[in-house]
């Protein structure tokens, strides 16, 4: 029905592209910062980094559809594409929140990362309301934010695990006791 072993490294991809997305952003964002201001900077960065982690998402998409996987693995893709975008697209903005945070500054007068939350609540907005009821949004954004980088961090822990234990050299072997 779909390959399993495919759809894991799918998912490595996507974790691979939240960490890549997050790193690249705030590098630079944090040298751009030595040039201009940081709202500046993250008010380029960001919509370059947020087209950069869509085209990439779209590109997996269109890769994954036009393989010769089995109907049930692509249909699994395009779902999983379409959980993903968002939780995708905030690892470029958590890199400007998390530089936002340790310079002092807030990261709502960033033009784009008020664009982008104004945008997640025309799409969130109604869906909390018909399902959860009125007042419930502020709550929602909050999961939301909360969701994603929990995505973020354990896409990439579960990425960068092997590499690490790799660096670190084979697990010592205990020697039987007599």
């Amino acid at each position: 029905m779909f390959n399993g072993a495919y759809l894991k490294q799918r998912l490595g991809w996507y974790g691979a592209l939240w960490v890549g997305g997050f790193l690249l952003s705030g590098v630079s964002i944090l040298l751009g910062m030595l040039f201009a201001d940081m709202m500046a900077m993250a008010d380029i960065v960001l919509p370059v980094m947020m087209g950069a982690v869509g085209l990439a998402l779209g590109v997996g998409v269109v890769m994954a559809l036009v393989s010769g996987q089995t109907l049930g693995t692509k249909l699994v893709i395009v779902i999983l594409a379409l959980l993903l975008v968002l939780p995708l697209l905030w690892a470029p903005v958590s890199a400007a929140v998390v530089i936002a945070f340790f310079a002092d500054r807030s990261i709502e007068y960033s033009a784009v990362y008020a664009g982008f939350q104004i945008g997640v609540s025309r799409l969130l907005y109604p869906l909390t309301e018909a399902v959860l009821g009125p007042g419930l949004f502020d709550s929602i954004w909050g999961a939301f934010q909360v969701a994603a980088s929990i995505v973020g961090f354990f896409s990439a822990l579960s990425n960068l695990w092997p590499r690490i234990r790799r660096l670190l050299g084979p697990e010592p072997v205990a020697e039987p006791v007599d």
